[in-house]
């Protein structure tokens, strides 16, 4: 029975703090959702997937770099490394500068479409407070409104204690819901940082094997074909 009396209490407290305590409800809701799709979507392996991590170590220990066989581990490994992966590959043949540009431009545009979802949590922290702040003020007006209109007589130090004790409801429901959502968005924010630091470490261990690919491209371009070296074979041979 005390559970129900508690419960009860809580709704009548919930009551109490006026309209204004739908919208914060309604902000703690897009928390939890965000905060935990969040959560999931940046597991370790959406930023640098075992697999394709282990592909990439061996190619910067002094495999041989296949675009090819690199790029199909890309498309079995969907993630922020595989993208980063791929604009470097686009542009291979290309100077090393502009393959490190693709690097960090990829790589933003990825953190960014990361923080997409994390933009909710953040409005809720800075928006709940203000809308407990409102339910105050909004709640003080009306207590002393109504201790300013009681009759002669009245207590009005205990009507004016009441009013204030609801209207201050409202900021205490603002403030539990934006500091948990603070601490959130500060974890998540943390989350997708260092991911996004892994994918620029192991990313930066291809350039070596590009350099590698390209050289071996431009030796075999300018070696000379045998029909090429055929004459002088000849004209060695015919010599007296």
């Amino acid at each position: 029975m005390n559970d129900l009396g508690d419960l009860r209490t809580l709704w009548e407290l919930f009551l109490a703090g006026g309209p204004l305590m739908w919208p914060i409800t309604a902000m703690s809701l897009l928390v939890v959702a965000f905060g935990l799709e969040r959560l999931v979507a940046l597991r370790s392996g959406r930023f640098v997937p075992r697999g394709l991590a282990a592909k990439l170590r061996a190619i910067a220990d002094g495999a041989a770099l296949d675009p090819r066989e690199v790029s199909a581990f890309c498309d079995a490994h969907p993630s922020v490394l595989a993208t980063v992966v791929r604009a470097m590959l686009a542009r291979i043949g290309r100077p090393l500068a502009e393959i490190e540009h693709a690097v960090e431009t990829v790589s933003n545009r990825e953190a960014s479409r990361l923080y997409a979802n994390i933009r909710p949590i953040s409005l809720a922290v800075s928006i709940t407070p203000l809308l407990g702040l409102l339910g105050t003020v909004q709640g003080m007006i009306i207590a002393f409104y109504t201790t300013a209109n009681l009759e002669a007589g009245a207590n009005r130090s205990a009507e004016l204690a009441g009013g204030i004790y609801l209207a201050l409801i409202t900021t205490f429901a603002g403030l539990c819901v934006a500091i948990p959502a603070a601490v959130i968005a500060h974890y998540l924010e943390g989350r997708i940082l260092s991911g996004c630091r892994r994918v620029d470490d192991v990313a930066s261990r291809l350039l070596p094997a590009i350099e590698r690919l390209e050289h071996r491209s431009r030796d075999s371009a300018s070696a000379p074909r045998p029909s090429e070296r055929q004459p002088d074979r000849i004209a060695a041979v015919r010599k007296p």
